[in-house]
């Protein structure tokens, strides 16, 4: 045993700035994560929906055809999917470049 009552080889510096070098690695990911842009379409391409890894959508398109003033819960309901689908695809690609540095913990992003 060391000096200050853990194991020889456990805490001191080194595994302080290993913990230190995985919190920023974490931290950069994290940032590229939220930076990276994600798209998803729903009716056939009818909309499509693109949102940032930070849960912002960054742009919506829609055909000209499925703007109908007569089913607009239709158009919701498509602009709905498409943002839900690209939000999904931004969270299952975080969870997986993350659980990397967590080992498959869960934890909030």
């Amino acid at each position: 045993m060391a000096k200050h009552g853990l194991p020889q080889g456990f805490g001191g510096g080194n595994m302080l700035k290993q913990v230190q070098r995985m919190q920023e690695e974490m931290l950069k990911a994290q940032e590229e994560l939220e930076a990276r842009q994600y798209t998803a379409s729903a009716g056939g391409g009818a909309v499509t929906a693109t949102v940032s890894g930070a849960h912002e959508v960054v742009s919506l398109t829609l055909t000209p055809e499925v703007v109908d003033p007569e089913d607009i819960d239709m158009l919701t309901d498509l602009i709905v999917t498409a943002v839900n689908s690209a939000f999904h695809e931004a969270d299952e690609t975080a969870a997986k470049e993350m659980s990397r540095y967590t080992g498959g913990m869960k934890l909030p992003f």
